[in-house]
């Protein structure tokens, strides 16, 4: 019998502790042709999802999917994202959360490879697992702007702690 995956008993514990804390907990996931997401939403193959309560219907976490529907710009849209797709979970609100190395999977879209890591560098990725996070803390007065300018959550930048 294969061994289950830590991985979606770690997402399912961080999503709890996020939402007993009162945050909100985003998923960070690497897209590709088995990923059922708004394509307008991904980019550079990757798109940032909102998993709260508030914001999810029908939500099942379960140890090879994590399903639910969402709303974007006001249409209902069906989300079902592989686990071993889910680059990390984490908090809005202090950034605090699990990074964990993707393994790639047939039918991603290329990228430039500005961003490739060398062969030593990806091995040193897949042998250290899931490492914890922690972004930089948000600004206390209002919140950082969106990649479109707004003033909005934001798009949280993941440091690697070792």
């Amino acid at each position: 019998m294969q061994e289950i995956s830590t991985k979606p008993y770690l997402l399912r514990a961080l999503y709890e502790w996020c939402t007993d804390n009162g945050y909100t907990p985003h998923i960070a996931v690497r897209v590709d042709n088995q990923t059922r997401v708004p394509r307008q939403f991904v980019r550079d193959n990757e798109i940032v999802l909102n998993i709260s309560f508030e914001a999810t219907s029908q939500l099942q976490m379960g140890n090879e999917w994590i399903e639910f529907s969402a709303r974007f710009s006001g249409k209902s849209h069906k989300l079902e994202v592989p686990v071993a797709n889910v680059l990390a979970i984490y908090a809005r609100e202090n950034g605090q959360g699990m990074a964990f190395p993707v393994e790639s999977v047939g039918g991603e879209a290329n990228d430039s490879g500005a961003d490739a890591l060398s062969a030593d560098e990806e091995d040193d990725v897949k042998a250290s697992g899931p490492v914890a996070v922690k972004t930089a803390e948000p600004a206390a007065t209002e919140p950082s702007p969106d990649d479109d300018g707004s003033k909005g959550g934001g798009r949280a930048h993941l440091k690697v702690v070792k």
